[in-house]
């Protein structure tokens, strides 16, 4: 095993429960938990951020060429591998880059590359989706063919499921899956949910300008900082009154920065923030309704302005048959109980763009122990349970194999 490292003697890798066969799905993990561990390991020591994952690349094509299987390498970096042959294919995608943050745990796998840190459990979903390939690999027979879809550059705007699309990644593919990480659920749990399980998310940046002058005659002037305040304000408050209350559309300001004096209307501001929605037609609707609602907050105060209106993901919306395949595959990787309901959740992930051409769905792997305090994503303390990593990899194949023979 190309990416393995001496497999740690006291690894906690023991599954939680068998699962439901076939018996080559036991055999492979039988003989290599060990190894999907490490490999979680050393790609958690060696985080890359969005667009530099070219060690996690190399490792991963590697290990997959190893086992006689054919990567084909993405422009940049990701790349992505079939499994199997048929006329029908299922693809399954994990994404690779890390965060740039300090990772603050003690573990003996902790980063080494100061700054960057897998926060968001990227390094499991990247060793699940080896081990489910070479799982697969290993079968006698697979019921047609299975892409597996190593993305890079998740984090990021615009992200890297574009990228995959645009070097026809998809290309042939009739549904896909996926996998989060999710410290709220226990190890042993995936959480699977019709319709949207994230909202989308777009970035809003507003940038003002105006002669400036001094505070005792701003009727001389355009006062900025007022403007600002409008905006600040009224947006999400007309927002709120012209969009469907029932969307889950939420703007939330982040940043804003203007003037250094107190006794001086300053020349230049910027004001920055997120705004989020749940429903789909609602995003398409947002763009245009925001540039509105701007110009007509800013038109009495006479200020100049640029509005950089950033269009992110859209949500990621898992489709019914999807949804419930997901779930028969958790069942079937963790027994009767093992699929649970889950929440929308505000937050965005470039998932989304695959669903804009395949039919598929995301769920939320259970990473937790059950003791201690829940360390959420992207906290510089998360870290996970290794017993998860196993069944990841059943659930992942087990939703492969059912989407295929559906």
């Amino acid at each position: 095993m190309t990416l393995a490292e001496p497999r740690p003697a006291s690894a906690p890798v023991a599954d939680l429960g068998a699962g439901q066969g076939p018996e080559w799905i036991d055999r492979w993990l039988a003989d290599h938990t060990g190894d999907l561990v490490a490999w979680r390991r050393a790609i958690h020591a060696r985080p890359e951020l969005a667009r530099h994952e070219h060690e996690t690349t190399r490792r991963c094509a590697e290990t997959l060429a190893a086992a006689g299987l054919r990567p084909r390498l993405l422009p940049g970096t990701g790349l992505v591998c079939d499994v199997g042959e048929g006329p029908r294919t299922v693809a399954l995608r994990a994404d690779m880059d890390a965060l740039p943050l300090t990772e603050q745990t003690d573990a003996p796998y902790a980063s080494r590359v100061p700054g960057v840190a897998h926060m968001c459990g990227h390094d499991a979903h990247t060793a699940m989706l080896l081990g489910a390939g070479l799982t697969m690999a290993s079968a006698p027979e697979l019921p047609g063919r299975v892409r597996l879809i190593f993305q890079p550059a998740e984090e990021v705007q615009p992200g890297g499921a574009l990228d995959v699309i645009g070097a026809d990644g998809l290309d042939g593919v009739d549904r896909i899956f996926a996998l989060h990480c999710d410290p709220r659920l226990e190890v042993g749990q995936v959480g699977t949910r019709t319709g949207a399980i994230t909202s989308a998310c777009d970035m809003l940046e507003l940038r003002l300008t105006s002669p400036g002058g001094h505070t005792s005659r701003p009727h001389l002037t355009a006062d900025l900082v007022h403007a600002l305040g409008t905006v600040i304000t009224g947006l999400p408050d007309l927002l709120g009154r012209r969009v469907d209350p029932r969307s889950g559309t939420v703007l939330v300001w982040g940043t804003v920065q203007a003037g250094n004096a107190a006794n001086a209307v300053p020349q230049q501001g910027v004001l920055a923030g997120t705004l989020r929605t749940a429903q789909h037609a609602t995003w398409n609707e947002l763009e245009p309704l925001v540039r509105s609602l701007v110009t007509a907050l800013l038109a009495p105060t006479g200020v100049g302005y640029v509005l950089e209106h950033r269009r992110g993901v859209p949500p990621v919306v898992n489709d019914a048959v999807s949804s419930d395949l997901l779930a028969l595959a958790a069942e079937r990787a963790a027994g009767p109980g093992a699929a649970v309901g889950t929440e929308q959740s505000s937050g965005g992930e470039d998932f989304g763009w695959y669903l804009e051409h395949v039919p598929g769905a995301m769920g939320r792997l259970g990473v937790w122990s059950g003791v201690g305090e829940m360390s959420d994503i992207h906290q510089p303390t998360f870290d996970l349970d290794e017993r998860a990593l196993p069944i990841g990899v059943r659930t992942l194949v087990h939703a492969a194999l059912a989407a295929l023979a559906g």
